[in-house]
């Protein structure tokens, strides 16, 4: 006997009733997953040529945009409870999925071990204030398990963590707001007005284009990926109204998401105002010191755990327990992910890693425009979910691959690569236009889709007409030989 590699028990459609993260919850999610050192960089970067406050409205237009992207590829999730590498058996095949779906699985692991260091350095100081310990390997070492045993108690232990952190980081965020505020102003320089290198005309609108880019580009990865998350937020059934339905998605995406990642961007320029560097740890070890450094560094340690769980481990684990079958389940999946992380030896790659992560990214924004374009532009949100599921079923296509998602993600990368400064929607919008042209008129003509020649609501659409993806987990039995009856007739 044995299980279907499509059918691993932890990759099934999410069912009403297993959805565990509230409205808030997920806010609260969100909260920790803005904070993390490249958030910061944006900010140091942008003072670097524009003033605080075009840095903030660059901020929060590229922080809307990006959010309102999200909103709409969390539906997938949302509407039919299916993750992220299992929706992209659709676009690229039940075997092709895998090649997208690691990159971004191996990036998000990269990004788990840059944001364990980042939090292993502000632990390190904590010990080194209160105890006189000084190891920041050591305090990687345990800071990566804690987070991994987290995350393999499943999203709801997630979400816990996420609401006791979050209240901690807003207030311990506003005192770090004060205090490097307080040094800027020690050092004769006016938070609101003052550029290293002031730029004017042309210039000026490119470099604010830049932080515009710069914030929905940071957020491509997850983007695209959003559906892993998405599938556990609490959501009305029998709800055919698109913004009733998300509600959820939409407050954590345009509410919550864009005012914390403008408030850090924020303290990531007064950190570089105060000090020259972008690094709130480098710059509050000079402000303070003692227990007030050691509960504002507390503050960085919570965030790298929020953001880890959330937006790297479970999207990598999830990714890989896909890529393993059945046999390789989201625990095994999280434990790759800790070592993809480790390996990479973030500590020693740091100036390089970010700078190549941020350049997958763009990439990446191709499959966010695949992905739209095949949800809602051919399919329509329909969506014949149990073939998702089934070997030789409608999205086998060519030996498992569908063409036209490869090739549009290759065009679309491309475009992306050439104009990095505005990767994000060059990416999108091309791999979406090259998608929908080869998929309705070539691919799909080859490999008739049930859900486009008969659009059926009631048999294609999930939540939204209160139907639960069930999907049985069916065995292949495999008779012995000796099983076999000894005069059987083949013909």
């Amino acid at each position: 006997m044995k299980k279907s590699h499509l059918k691993s028990p932890d990759l099934l459609p999410i069912q009403q009733k297993d959805r565990k993260i509230t409205n808030l919850g997920y806010s609260f999610m969100w909260v920790g997953m803005v904070v993390v050192l490249a958030t910061f960089a944006i900010g140091g970067a942008g003072v670097m040529s524009l003033s605080l406050p075009w840095v903030i409205l660059a901020t929060i237009i590229g922080s809307l945009a990006i959010g309102f992207f999200i909103s709409l590829i969390a539906d997938i999730g949302i509407e039919h409870g299916l993750s992220f590498p299992v929706y992209m058996r659709a676009p690229f095949g039940t075997i092709g999925t895998h090649i997208p779906s690691i990159t971004r699985g191996v990036t998000a692991s990269m990004w788990f071990g840059i944001n364990t260091y980042f939090g292993a350095t502000a632990m390190n100081g904590i010990l080194n204030i209160l105890f006189g310990f000084d190891n920041w390997f050591i305090c990687f070492l345990i800071f990566a398990v804690v987070q991994l045993v987290n995350t393999a108690l499943g999203i709801k232990s997630i979400e816990r963590f996420a609401d006791l952190a979050a209240p901690i980081i807003l207030i311990i965020s506003l005192w770090m707001y004060v205090s490097l505020s307080d040094q800027a102003a020690a050092a004769g320089r006016d938070v609101w007005s003052w550029v290293e290198s002031p730029v004017t005309g042309g210039a000026a609108f490119t470099a604010f284009l830049v932080v515009i880019f710069s914030n929905m580009g940071f957020w491509a990865t997850l983007s695209a990926d959003i559906p892993t998350i998405s599938r556990f937020i609490k959501a009305p059934a029998n709800e055919k109204n698109w913004f009733k339905r998300n509600k959820g998605s939409l407050i954590g995406n345009l509410v919550a998401m864009p005012l914390t990642q403008t408030f850090m961007i924020i303290i990531g320029a007064v950190s570089y105002i105060a000090v020259l560097n972008y690094d709130p740890v480098v710059a509050l070890q000079k402000a303070a010191g003692g227990f007030i450094l050691a509960i504002l560094l507390l503050m960085i340690v919570l965030a790298q755990w929020s953001t880890n769980t959330a937006a790297n481990v479970v999207p990598a684990a999830t990714i890989f327990s896909n890529v393993g079958g059945p046999k390789f389940p989201f625990w095994a999946g999280v434990i790759t992910a800790g070592i993809v992380g480790t390996v990479v030896q973030p500590w020693e790659l740091f100036g390089v890693i970010i700078p190549i992560l941020l350049f997958v990214g763009g990439i990446l924004s191709a499959i966010v425009g695949i992905l739209f374009a095949d949800y809602y532009l051919i399919r329509k949100r329909r969506v014949n979910v149990p073939e998702l599921y089934e070997d030789h079923g409608q999205f086998k296509y060519l030996g498992g691959v569908n063409a036209a998602g490869f090739i549009a993600w290759i065009i679309g990368a491309a475009a992306s690569y050439f104009v990095p400064e505005y990767g994000f929607l060059v990416g999108f919008l091309v791999g979406a236009a090259v998608y929908y042209v080869l998929a309705k008129y070539w691919w799909f003509k080859l490999f008739r889709q049930a859900e486009i020649e008969e659009p059926s609501d009631e048999k294609y659409l999930g939540i939204s007409v209160g139907r639960d993806w069930v999907i049985e987990e069916e065995r292949i039995y495999e008779p012995a030989a000796e099983e076999l009856p000894e005069n059987l007739d083949l013909y």
